[in-house]
This record gives structure tokens, C-alpha cells and sequence, in this order.
């Protein structure tokens, strides 16, 4: 099994978890953010890529940039990878991919959320420190 969707997923995991035991909140400071591009893809078999660039300070745990899609037809929400973040104060972007059943998301208008989440040691444990949220509603292409 790839390596990046079970990273994904335990990254989701993971921040659901300690996100409903414990969160830590935090507003993003101005130096921080998060973009979604305004197009992303759909392959035939499901595999969705979404993009957007990320700017986050330095972390003391580690920090991801994680993604999920949904369509007006469904309340349904997707999670769509994780990929480490870079947090130098630098913009950088970033990709993640994932796949969804196929007749759950189809090409056409869909709303991504992406978010830059740092795991913070906080009295021996990992609890959740969110840097940054970005929203955009997208054009989901198929590729």
C-alpha cells in the first residue's frame, strides 16, 4: 500500500482524535496562511489532486497541510492527503492527492478545505495546533 494515503489518513486520524480530546486554538497569525488553488482534478478512478500554497513560522512538532473536498449534492466531506509542511516563514506549495470512491465526486464546482496543523507536544503529548484554515469553492476537472 502507498505510503501517503496512510500517512494521510493517520494524520486525519490523529488530529480527529486529539482535536475531540483536547484542542489547542490558535489565530493565525498574519504571517500565516493557507491557499487553495481554484482548480483541482478528478482522475476515472477517483484520485483527486488539490494544490495551494502554505506560509507557517516555525513549529516545534511536526506540521502538515491537510485537505478535504465536498460537493453540494452531499454534506459528505472527503479528506484528501497530507503532506509535511515547511514552516521557515518561506511560501511554499504544496500537493496532496487521494482517492475518493468514484461515485462519490464528479467533475464540476466542488468546496475544498485545507488546513496547516502542527502536532505540539504539550505535557507529553501531541495535541493539535492549527497555524492556518483556507476555504475556496473550486472547479474539479477531470484529468
Amino acid at each position: 500500500m502507498p505510503v501517503r494515503p496512510v500517512l494521510g489518513a493517520a494524520v486525519g486520524g490523529v488530529a480527529l482524535l486529539l482535536g475531540a480530546l483536547a484542542p489547542v486554538t490558535a489565530s493565525a497569525a498574519p504571517a500565516e496562511r493557507v491557499t487553495v488553488g481554484s482548480v483541482g482534478r478528478i482522475a476515472a478512478d477517483g484520485t483527486v489532486v488539490l494544490t495551494g500554497t502554505y506560509r507557517c513560522r516555525a513549529g516545534i512538532g511536526p506540521v502538515f497541510v491537510s485537505s478535504s473536498i465536498g460537493q453540494r449534492s452531499t454534506s459528505a466531506r472527503y479528506g484528501i492527503g497530507g503532506t509535511r509542511a515547511l514552516c521557515d516563514g518561506a511560501e511554499h506549495r504544496w500537493v496532496n492527492s487521494g482517492t475518493v470512491p468514484s461515485d462519490r465526486i464528479a467533475p464540476g464546482a466542488a468546496h475544498v478545505e485545507a488546513t496547516v496543523m502542527e502536532l505540539r507536544p504539550q505535557g507529553g503529548l501531541p495535541l493539535p495546533y492549527f497555524h492556518a484554515t483556507g476555504r475556496q469553492d473550486v472547479r474539479l476537472v477531470a484529468r
